[in-house]
């Protein structure tokens, strides 16, 4: 596995990550414990070294897998988590909370469930509007000088906010959505980070599934499914978006490669210091997305993506109101 500085700030990791979440919460019924945690070995076995988690993934229950699975391998591997929700009794019920003092108790909670003396990676999970961002990095970096935290990160974060975050205490990576149908980051949020030096770890960066060619309208998700709830993925916004599938199946073809793969390779061919950090529950899928880091894309194909997608017009917001409250912009 090919490996990467994410961003100027002595961050290395695999050019591939895997994003945790689904084994245990958005997509359907839990991971068995052991199925979960055989998965993540498997990926250190195939060179991943960069896993991200969460204390609201669960809750709790990602960081209890993660901290397991991965204690054989600590020194081996970079882990992320994330402060700043609080919980309600199901998704719909998420807050946020980033006083200084709740982010010091989230980083003890989440180091006795990660099993492990540091995190390497704290991201703030979203911006709270109540806390000034100048106070929460004011905290991390007290954990940082402790030794308990490696680097601070910031998700969904908007310009403004990163750059007073960095002031403060300096940012090593976003953490974001980006992809081939959400490409918004490309605007300011891109130029701002290689301005500063930040890397880049872009969640969901197989479209929540839909870029693999996998989903398509008649498909039917688990009752608790996040996607249920995602404007994004309602039927006739489905039949719509498949042009972009299409459009990553042609290429494929000629890379003998997957839509996946051809989804994953573009997005770490925009900068050297983007990881993409997919998820899957199932082995033949993790396989798949690691091989992505050995599809070699040329400015040709680039641009042949880049035109045929300039003609397409994707379908439906990426969030239900709720969590696209969250974002800061």
């Amino acid at each position: 596995m090919q490996r990467r500085k994410l961003g100027s700030h002595g961050l290395e990791v695999s050019a591939i990550g895997l994003g945790c979440m689904g084994l245990t919460s958005s997509y359907g019924l839990p991971t068995a414990r052991q199925e979960a945690i055989g998965l993540i070995r498997a990926a250190v076995e195939q060179g991943v070294t960069f896993f991200d988690t969460a204390e609201a993934y669960g809750p709790y229950k990602n960081e209890e897998i993660v901290g397991e699975a991965l204690a054989p391998f600590r020194d081996q591997v970079v882990i992320a988590t994330k402060f700043g929700h609080s919980f309600g009794r199901d998704i719909t019920g998420l807050g946020v909370d980033s006083r200084p003092d709740h982010i010091r108790q989230v980083a003890e909670a989440s180091l006795k469930r990660l099993r492990t003396d540091r995190i390497d990676l704290f991201y703030q999970h979203r911006v709270d509007p109540a806390v000034p961002i100048e106070d929460v990095a004011g905290a991390v970096k007290d954990l940082i000088q402790q030794g308990k935290v490696g680097h601070f990160g910031l998700s969904e974060a908007g310009v403004q906010t990163i750059r007073r975050a960095h002031a403060v205490q300096p940012v090593a990576a976003l953490q974001s959505e980006y992809s081939l149908w959400w490409r918004e980051p490309e605007d300011a949020i891109l130029p701002t980070l290689e301005e500063l030096g930040i890397g880049f770890v872009p969640f969901s960066p197989l479209g929540k599934g839909f870029l693999t060619g996998a989903i398509d309208a008649g498909t039917v998700f688990d009752s608790k499914d996040l996607r249920n709830m995602v404007p994004r993925f309602a039927s006739q916004a489905r039949s719509e978006n498949l042009r972009l599938v299409d459009v990553l199946k042609k290429v494929a073809a000629s890379k003998q490669a997957s839509p996946a793969q051809i989804a994953l390779g573009w997005l770490l061919a925009q900068k050297p210091w983007i990881v993409p950090i997919p998820g899957t529950t199932k082995p033949h899928r993790l396989e798949e997305n690691v091989g992505a880091a050995s599809v070699a894309l040329t400015p040709d194909d680039l641009w042949e993506i880049d035109d045929a997608l300039s003609n397409i017009t994707v379908q439906g917001e990426r969030y239900p109101a709720f969590l696209q409250a969250m974002v800061d912009r």
